[in-house]
């Protein structure tokens, strides 16, 4: 199959800025509802991108687990090579697609830890095995094979038993303020709708794009 002859017309929803929410928090609200209604596979899932001091990027899929006016909230390996990044250089964004929807979202901000507070209480709500694994896992290093990890893993289990599994320092919550938000809708023949959202002081500016 010939790659360049795969297309498909978007001809769903429109987008009309006249009728979007003034603020882009409560407009992605009522987005990312109608994709958990639509029961799409993975609505939380979004594409986050880094970049290093000297502007090498990288991106890598995580999941949104939530927002706010404060911002976008992800958790990670704070070692990892994601967090090694975010210490570097705390510029970022995120891509949702929803193309069951046939929309996606990019926001583009920076990114700070999110407290203490808020990451252990996330850490407390996962499973027992997801949060042993979170503690064990050396994130973005290299390891010899899987076995490896499978043993750390037993091995620190064993060693816990029943105790609870705290948050490990190395691990826990940022939270992406968002500067400008885009809306993307597709529509037939290419000429999609775009509507972005810039942050001005504590007000946001809204533009309709060209696709």
């Amino acid at each position: 199959m010939n790659l360049s002859d795969i297309r498909r017309d978007y001809q769903l929803k429109q987008l009309d800025p006249k009728e979007v929410n003034a603020d882009p928090i409560r407009q992605f609200e009522v987005w990312i509802n109608e994709a958990l209604d639509a029961k799409i596979s993975d609505p939380t899932a979004m594409t986050l991108a880094t970049a290093t001091a000297d502007g090498k990027p990288s991106a890598r899929i995580v999941l949104l687990k939530y927002f706010s006016h404060d911002g976008f909230f992800f958790f990670t390996n704070y070692e990892s090579r994601k967090g090694t990044e975010l210490a570097e250089n705390e510029q970022a964004a995120l891509l949702f697609f929803w193309p069951e929807l046939e929309r996606q979202v990019r926001v583009e901000g920076h990114v700070i830890k999110a407290s203490p507070e808020l990451s252990d209480n996330y850490f407390a709500s996962r499973p027992p095995e997801s949060q042993l694994s979170a503690a064990i896992s050396p994130q973005s290093k290299e390891v010899k094979d899987r076995s490896f990890l499978e043993e750390l893993w037993t091995k620190k289990q064993q060693e816990l038993g029943d105790d609870t599994i705290h948050r490990p320092d190395f691990w826990g919550g940022y939270r992406l303020v968002p500067e400008k938000i885009e809306f993307w809708q597709g529509r037939s023949n290419r000429l999609h709708d775009r509507v972005l959202y810039s942050r001005s002081a504590d007000a946001w500016k809204l533009v309709r794009l060209a696709p």
